[in-house]
């Protein structure tokens, strides 16, 4: 009797490419106010709102939009390049929103934001990388919410020259750029950007305008080893970076980039004493520590050590 369309290798069929390790009990995002998250989640989808929050899967959505805090993307939903640990989708983007400055003030004014941060996918696609939209949504920010601390998360603007600086010329409280992994991991983690074109990023940011603190991140669970970390941070502070984050990074999707292992919260505790011991004004390290899960306190936090030091 002939079977048919029977698999040559059944035990392959449907296996994932790179499969998920079940998460340890420490990581576990919390709701804490079920009705400011609906009331930060209606505000958001009402104005059609961009958020990395949705479109990177963060695990402290719950726990951030319960406090009303939203981290806000601008210049669309879609990537010109494939970072193997993102979940962000990649294509060809739109046309920039002319009305998206004006947009982004307004969200953050309904959200009653203390501190915003405002992030963008990467727009190899412009010729300035996206920098004069970036400037345009600070200044508009800024003017409806004076008030307001502004972080922004860039992209690297890669072969762009210096259009980073048109961001820094609307004097936002933060510069972040991520680095996100050690050198030696770069071309499969983050193969369409370069590990020193991001730390000269940093270090001229930080040297055209000294007025606007300097950020930076990390994750852990690539495979890297402990002394490529520190390399990390040694290299980060000689670019006179201010602040330092490090989070565990989390495969979405058996597609991505294939964890290697989750940390304790003893080795992230380990990693911010040696952190701070390099010089960093501030330093966030936990499991899941993201460049902007906390960054209103932080930045208070960051003001107070420093008002410390000088007194």
């Amino acid at each position: 009797m002939e079977i048919k369309n029977r698999p040559r290798h059944p035990e392959k069929v449907n296996k994932p490419i790179n499969p998920i390790k079940k998460k340890p009990k420490w990581i576990r995002s919390k709701l804490l106010n079920s009705k400011e998250f609906f009331l930060t989640k209606t505000i958001v989808n009402k104005d059609n709102l961009v958020t990395v929050c949705q479109e990177a899967n963060c695990p402290n959505i719950t726990e951030c939009w319960s406090k009303r805090h939203a981290t806000l993307m601008i210049m669309g939903d879609t990537c010109t390049r494939a970072c193997a640990f993102c979940d962000v989708k990649t294509g060809k983007p739109e046309k920039l929103d002319q009305f998206e400055p004006i947009k982004i003030a307004n969200a953050v004014k309904k959200l009653n934001l203390n501190h915003v941060v405002i992030t963008s996918v990467d727009r190899d696609d412009l010729t300035d990388g996206g920098s004069n939209h970036f400037h345009d949504v600070i200044v508009a920010t800024r003017k409806k919410n004076p008030n307001t601390t502004i972080e922004v998360l860039t992209p690297d603007f890669l072969r762009k020259g210096e259009a980073y600086k048109r961001v820094l010329e609307a004097n936002p409280d933060v510069f972040n750029h991520n680095i996100e992994t050690v050198p030696s991991l770069y071309l499969k983690v983050r193969p369409g950007a370069r590990y020193f074109g991001s730390l000269e990023l940093l270090k001229n940011s930080k040297k055209f305008n000294q007025n606007v603190f300097t950020k930076s991140g990390i994750m852990v669970g690539f495979g890297e080893k402990k002394d490529e970390i520190i390399q990390v941070m040694d290299d980060l502070r000689s670019a006179d970076v201010d602040f330092l984050t490090i989070g565990q990074y989390l495969q979405p999707s058996d597609k991505h980039f294939p964890l290697d292992r989750y940390y304790h919260p003893d080795e992230f505790k380990e990693l911010e004493k040696i952190a701070k011991s390099k010089g960093f004004l501030f330093v966030s390290s936990s499991a899941l520590t993201r460049s902007s899960y906390h960054a209103d306190e932080d930045f208070n936090k960051l003001k107070k050590n420093i008002t410390k030091n000088i007194h």
